[in-house]
């Protein structure tokens, strides 16, 4: 089914800051219902796989983590064709790389959307099992909110949910089982989470 609005979040949740984009698909799912032309999608590491969503969006809006070079937690929103560019000022993982590759196919198709994005510096990556960093949390709410927003120029309206339950999915790496499951810092390796360490 094809959808006119597409709301991706790119990253990698075992990496720390690099969960960001996830994170903020996750949680505007948890607290926002939208209309069927909207898909909400956790795009994770896939690259060229994400091409025939992204070919058939009219508009897009992604959320990941940038390394802008300013201070951790800064939050920003950059639009149109400045998207492209700021993905791959400084690549930080290979999905991004990937995810260039994307916008540049849907470019040669003629099939690029209008673009947002709502990126954030991280404060680390470098922590295999790792969580988002407190800074970079702490910009879940304000990014949501940057987004709807944004979505709203677009003429998309979200509805605030009754039950936040009614739109999280259940799996063993939604953010509040994944912490409760979290060794203490004390136990866990300083480069990692054991949970995710060959034995």
């Amino acid at each position: 089914m094809s959808h006119s609005i597409l709301i991706l979040g790119i990253g990698n949740l075992l990496w720390a800051d690099e969960g960001f984009g996830v994170r903020c698909v996750e949680a505007l799912d948890a607290g926002w219902s939208f209309d069927d032309d909207v898909c909400l999608l956790d795009g994770g590491t896939q690259g060229l796989y994400l091409l025939p969503y992204v070919e058939q969006a009219r508009k897009m809006l992604v959320f990941d983590a940038i390394d802008w070079g300013l201070p951790p937690g800064t939050l920003q929103l950059i639009e149109g064709a400045e998207v492209p560019r700021f993905m791959g000022a400084k690549k930080m993982s290979l999905h991004q790389t990937g995810f260039q590759e994307v916008l540049a196919c849907a470019e040669l198709l003629g099939r690029c959307p209008e673009l947002a994005l709502v990126g954030v510096q991280p404060v680390e990556l470098d922590d295999y099992g790792g969580s988002l960093r407190e800074p970079v949390r702490a910009q879940i709410a304000p990014a949501l909110e940057l987004a709807l927003q944004r979505l709203a120029v677009w003429g998309v309206q979200g509805r605030p949910r009754m039950n936040a339950a009614e739109g999280r999915s259940d799996h063993a790496l939604a953010l509040d089982r994944y912490e409760s499951g979290r060794p203490d810092e004390s136990e866990a390796w300083r480069h990692g989470d054991m949970r995710f360490r060959p034995q």
